[in-house]
């Protein structure tokens, strides 16, 4: 009986513990970031950083701090896709542009992850808009002739890191179409063949690192640090983002990945509604940018604003690209609202912003849906986080409430008064 006691005693204690560390949202509209996740009133429980409880019957633990969203929707953080968010300053100051490389004996190995600042401005800003993490991808370069342009990272927006990195070489990034037949000589025949060539040459080193590193190894076109970088792309243990656009240039995608056995994305894909069967049926996700409606270049003539909705309706599982750089990575969400303005469902608009992305790059177990045992990047909105005057009242990440401000609110709030004393630097 007292070891009992004692037991039970030990557990109301800790109960205890947990609950005077937990934090209650509470009147909330929660899209969980599933495809159909929607719960029109209901609680989530968080605590020592995760997520504990949530649904519509939720019980409060007693000294939670709560927060009442008041009916407000509650999502899960955003997921920006495909940004140069913590790599780009300022896109015609070359100093500060870390996001490519032009070498011309480097490509695969080029890591993004290494020039990600934390201290970067456009962080807080696209943390404003609800983005919790990113999928941070190189650009392709210029003057190269080598097809792939590097790996990405996954980093958290969480505010007072000293990096934001949490997962380096996330993903492997390459551009066909007309980008690629520009490197490879001006033809898409010549970027194909390249690129199988590169590939069939990654497997031979994979299984002959002895042969190479004593000096016997056949021709190969690709560096020592690009060959390392691509063995686990080969072995399909690594996700290839391939941007191409072009009906054709997506079925001769596919196919190059049943060849080869590879784990791919097709990232812009403004033609994929036209071969969208073929698509569903390589259980391959599209990442595109929602509100491409007209051709850009010839490759992208059949672009349509009803892409997403098209794909999503043949059994493809989309995520949204941000089109328009770090600096702009939180209207991603507009055009997720366009997309569902455009007959795309809302609860898969939403996954498409948060559980998609997240599964996509392998980062699901963490965070990307508002569910029990995951991460609590949770984001509170005064509306509709589709529409472009919503904001986000509440950002949480890892469960700690971040700072919504960024330099541009504090050099608004420096200067708007503009009798008030100026800084001794400006006085005379």
């Amino acid at each position: 009986m007292r070891r009992f006691t004692l037991s039970l005693l030990a557990a109301t204690l800790l109960a205890s513990t947990a609950s005077a560390g937990s934090i209650a949202i509470t009147n909330a509209h929660i899209f969980t970031g599933a495809k159909k996740g929607e719960i029109a009133s209901g609680t989530i429980v968080i605590t020592n950083g995760k997520i504990t409880a949530v649904g519509a019957n939720v019980a409060v633990p007693n000294g939670a701090n709560i927060i009442d969203a008041k009916g407000g929707v509650v999502t899960p953080g955003l997921y920006a896709t495909g940004t140069d968010l913590g790599a780009m300053e300022i896109d015609q100051v070359s100093s500060t542009n870390d996001n490519a490389t032009s070498s011309k004996t480097l490509s695969a190995a080029f890591d993004i992850s290494y020039g990600v600042d934390p201290a970067s401005m456009t962080i807080p800003v696209a943390r404003k808009g609800g983005i919790t993490r990113a999928l941070v991808t190189p650009g392709a370069g210029s003057g190269r002739e080598l097809l792939f342009s590097g790996q990405g990272a996954i980093i958290s927006l969480a505010d007072g890191q000293a990096s934001l990195v949490v997962k380096p070489r996330a993903a492997m990034i390459l551009e066909l179409g007309e980008s690629g037949a520009g490197r490879a000589g001006g033809g898409r025949g010549a970027a194909i063949t390249a690129l199988k060539a590169d590939l069939e040459d990654v497997r031979w080193f994979a299984s002959h690192r002895g042969s190479y590193n004593s000096g016997s190894s056949r021709d190969l076109r690709l560096s020592k640090p690009d060959l390392e970088a691509l063995v686990p792309v080969v072995q399909g243990r690594m996700k290839l983002v391939i941007s191409v656009h072009r009906a054709s240039d997506i079925l001769e995608v596919l196919k190059l990945a049943r060849e080869f056995r590879l784990n791919i994305a097709i990232a812009g894909a403004e033609e994929a509604w036209m071969v969208a069967g073929d698509i569903a049926k390589a259980r391959v996700p599209v990442l595109l940018n929602a509100t491409t409606n007209l051709p850009g270049s010839f490759e992208s003539r059949g672009a349509t604003i009803d892409n997403a909705a098209r794909l999503d309706a043949a059994g493809v599982t989309i995520a949204f690209l941000n089109g328009d750089g770090g600096h702009r990575a939180h209207e991603s969400r507009y055009n997720a609202g366009n997309a569902v303005a455009h007959g795309l469902a809302y609860t898969t608009a939403i996954a498409a912003l948060t559980s998609a992305p997240a599964a996509i790059f392998g980062d699901s177990a963490q965070v990307g849906t508002i569910e029990r045992g995951k991460q609590a990047d949770i984001v509170i909105w005064s509306g509709d986080p589709l529409e472009p005057l919503t904001v986000a009242n509440t950002v949480l990440i890892n469960g700690e409430q971040q700072p919504l401000t960024s330099r541009q609110d504090e050099l608004m709030n420096r200067y708007k008064n503009l009798s008030a004393p100026l800084p001794p630097a400006y006085q005379n």
